[in-house]
């Protein structure tokens, strides 16, 4: 498999992608037709609810088909290397902000310029109720999978892998429903979209915290990668868009991104509401502007300009903040105070996702003690405290 990314001519990856856009993952489709003709799409709900508070349940006690569900599609791929998990999730144990930072401003951007792939995000979309719990519930799944024992037998990861897998199902049950879609878009959720979409979780995370001042070693990058790549085993993705080493994965990243970017109005409004929704969850004067012009920084102007982010302005966003803060001092490196800023952005951006919750019966924002502890992260509480406000109950409604 490997080597068939390295080898494949640009034809032939034309053609492999051109085949991906009419293939989909039967093992989740087949469980979500099941329900919907059982009508158990109540119960199914109930149960996954339960699993995603509480992590895991006794799968005998989950009614068919779930069960079967949780049951093949938990297993890890037999190329799975262990060592490289736990180096991937030590990496973001170091620089989980700024992961955090590479994931609003890169990755999510990254998706919406796919214009025929965020068709399927608009037509599921409240906009800004839907971004704000996208935003919130992507992050929690990005720690969740690179947290400790997030792929462990039961683990977060496992778990919101399999989640996300059966909720792409459902959406793609529910648009070739709705009459809206066109079939000129390929199948909604399709495979070369589910594999662009994964690759801006490794690929374009790791371009963007070279960016952000954190260039990994080639060994931590492998690691980060692969991660990810076991992630897409559990989510369904094809195994001939797995390929092995980050390179080939870059290739293939690259070959997508050629392919599916292009301007569209849906992917600029999402875009634009994706901006304000971040300037919400990091308030404050400190921060003004911050969103937009990162997110034009890495992704760079090209893609920036297809999405309408509106021009950089990095000495209102950045050197003023700074020099507000006491951090900016003679001789200091734009690259260094760039660093410096973003990773304060990110550690403020996660007390946002913490503060912030879900929303109405979801369960909170969930970060392990030991990251928290790590990244310096406040909780509610500590917030309430520091700012002398009374504590109440935030919606992201």
């Amino acid at each position: 498999m490997s080597s068939d990314i390295q080898r494949t001519g640009v034809h032939e990856m034309s053609q492999l992608l051109d085949a991906m856009r009419a293939e989909v993952d039967p093992l989740a489709d087949e469980v979500i037709q099941e329900l919907f003709a059982r009508g158990q799409v109540g119960s199914a709900n109930v149960w996954m609810s339960y699993l995603m508070t509480h992590g895991s349940a006794e799968l005998e006690r989950v009614p068919e088909p779930l069960r079967g569900y949780f049951e093949r599609s938990g297993r890890l791929p037999a190329w799975v290397d262990r060592e490289l998990l736990s180096e991937g999730q030590a990496l973001f144990h170091r620089c989980g902000p700024l992961a955090v930072v590479a994931l609003v401003g890169a990755a999510l951007p990254t998706c919406y310029a796919g214009a025929q792939g965020v068709q399927v995000l608009h037509l599921t979309s409240r906009m800004e109720t839907d971004i704000t719990r996208r935003i919130v519930e992507t992050a929690q799944m990005v720690v969740d999978v690179m947290g400790p024992r997030g792929l462990e037998e039961d683990g977060w990861g496992i778990r919101d892998a399999q989640r996300v897998r059966l909720m792409h199902a459902a959406v793609r049950h529910l648009v070739r429903r709705s009459g809206r879609w066109n079939p000129a878009w390929g199948e909604p959720v399709n495979q070369e979209d589910m594999a662009g979409t994964l690759l801006t979780f490794s690929v374009v995370t790791l371009r963007a915290l070279g960016k952000l001042g954190y260039t990994p070693s080639e060994r931590e990058a492998q690691a980060y990668y692969h991660t990810w790549r076991v992630v897409g085993f559990l989510m369904g993705v094809d195994e001939r868009l797995l390929p092995a080493s980050l390179e080939e994965g870059e290739r293939l990243a690259d070959a997508i991104f050629g392919r599916v970017f292009a301007p569209s109005v849906q992917g600029r409004e999402m875009t634009r509401v994706l901006i304000e929704r971040l300037d919400h969850l990091v308030p404050g004067q400190v921060f003004e502007g911050l969103a937009a012009t990162l997110i034009r920084y890495l992704v760079g102007d090209e893609t920036a300009d297809l999405l309408a982010v509106p021009p950089s302005d990095w000495s209102h966003s950045v050197m003023k903040p700074l020099w507000l803060l006491g951090w900016l001092v003679e001789g200091s490196e734009h690259s260094e105070l760039t660093a410096r800023m973003c990773e304060l952005f990110g550690r403020t951006l996660v007390e946002g996702l913490v503060w912030m919750g879900r929303g109405g019966s979801r369960p909170p924002f969930r970060i392990p003690d030991v990251l928290q502890e790590s990244w310096r992260v406040r909780g509610p509480e500590e917030r309430a405290r520091m700012r002398g406000e009374p504590l109440l109950e935030r919606s992201s409604a």
